[in-house]
């Protein structure tokens, strides 16, 4: 009996957290939320909010999500854990080394003009293997697999052009260019994207993921 009376209090408690977090953030900006949650992640303490049936079932009459994350496909970079969220808050689209094309922007695209998203996060990763790809490579990719059209996306950026013509290339400084890439992309990305940036009514702006602390850095002197 004492057993089970103790059980039901310490759920009680951690649905009256979730539940303080969700009262406490519901005034937050969607940068404000997701740099929230990656602290309570990063300290070890997520509340891991919205992963419930009813909140399953909340979600069938449509979905609200309030920022998209544009990131890697790495197992070690969810979108969702990394900044405590759940079901239906974030539109998460990932990739490997973030590269975007048709079908991505396309999916920003909807979320933006179509689910009213204001926050577009491009998130690259420290110890990116895509990355590491595309220098190891150093323009001689010699297999003949799809990894390759994803080597040759990244050595056709212009920021990692520029690194190269300055001999400053190597794995931190390619990781920034990646993402810098991927901002200036969807900026001036026509005819949605670059409209409703110029007109103010999406942010777009980089992070980039730690993945032995789990801290997100936002640039957030990104201008907007």
């Amino acid at each position: 009996m004492k057993k089970s009376l103790l059980y039901g209090l310490l759920i009680s408690v951690f649905i009256s957290c979730t539940q303080t977090k969700t009262n406490d953030e519901s005034k937050f900006s969607p940068l404000q939320k997701l740099q929230e949650g990656n602290k309570r992640f990063a300290a070890g303490k997520p509340v891991h909010p919205d992963e419930t049936l009813e909140r399953l079932r909340e979600l069938k009459k449509g979905q609200h999500p309030f920022a998209i994350v544009v990131s890697c496909s790495d197992s070690r970079v969810p979108a969702e854990l990394v900044f405590d969220q759940g079901l239906g808050d974030i539109f998460s689209i990932r990739t490997a080394g973030n590269v975007m094309g048709d079908y991505e922007l396309g999916s920003i695209e909807y979320a933006v003009e179509h689910l009213d998203c204001k926050l577009v996060v491009v998130m690259g990763h420290k110890d990116c293997g895509a990355i590491k790809a595309f220098i190891k490579s150093e323009g001689h990719y010699e297999h003949f697999d799809h990894i390759k059209k994803i080597i040759e996306y990244i050595e056709s950026e212009q920021e990692e052009k520029n690194l190269e013509s300055h001999l400053e290339l190597h794995l931190d400084k390619a990781i920034d260019a990646n993402i810098e890439h991927g901002l200036t992309y969807l900026k001036g990305s026509e005819p949605i994207l670059k409209a409703f940036y110029d007109s103010k009514k999406v942010k777009i702006i980089g992070a980039l993921y730690d993945i032995e602390t789990g801290k997100v850095t936002f640039d957030t002197n990104t201008k907007i």
